[in-house]
């Protein structure tokens, strides 16, 4: 899973930084590769990676799916990149 989700790193490099990990599979699993996380997972580790998560790190459509999965309403807008003012 290290290599297909996180594929710029060795795998050796992704597993020490499995939020990452479980963030890009949240964001860009297959159906089977995301059943797999659930089941190695807990809905309370999954939270965690979307309430850490950077700016950038997932879609609209996948940051709308795992907070209605994970009951977390109303769902927050996506993490955004805050500019200071020029």
């Amino acid at each position: 899973m290290a290599q297909r989700y996180i594929w710029w790193k060795p795998p050796e490099q992704s597993l020490k930084n499995l939020k990452l990990l479980m963030a890009q599979m949240m964001n860009l699993g297959t159906m089977e590769d995301l059943r797999w996380l659930m089941s190695v997972t807990t809905e309370d580790d999954l939270r965690l990676v979307l309430e850490n998560a950077v700016v950038g790190l997932f879609n609209e459509r996948s940051w709308h799916f795992w907070h209605y999965r994970l009951g977390i309403t109303p769902v927050p807008e996506t993490p955004k990149r805050i500019l200071p003012d020029a």
